[in-house]
């Protein structure tokens, strides 16, 4: 599975479990599986550095998420950040540009 399209779907499902259920923890939990899940997948990709900075963007987007959902509404901002999240995933989950350059000189 693309770990762009796991990354968004860990922040709407994360959202949607906690919205659901009432308990923003087992929310939580959800989002923490997909970033570790991603952080699995891209590391060997694209370095410890790149997924270091890619977890932090998706903890900024976070944290993000819930003034934004003040002013636009819970489940859009949510969709906001996780746009946000997979395109994240989509430039830093790849490998560095000079690796594959380096690799094919």
């Amino acid at each position: 599975m693309p770990v762009p399209l796991v990354a968004a779907l860990s922040f709407l499902l994360g959202f949607g479990v906690a919205d659901l259920t009432g308990v923003r923890p087992l929310g939580g939990l959800v989002l923490v599986a997909g970033g570790v899940w991603c952080a699995r997948q891209v590391r060997p990709v694209a370095g410890t550095a790149r997924t270091v900075v890619l977890l932090l963007v998706a903890l900024a987007l976070f944290v993000v998420s819930h003034p934004l959902g003040h002013e636009i509404g819970s489940w859009a901002a949510v969709l906001v950040v996780s746009a946000l999240v997979a395109l994240a995933a989509a430039v830093l989950g790849g490998p560095p540009r000079g690796r594959a350059s380096r690799a094919a000189a």
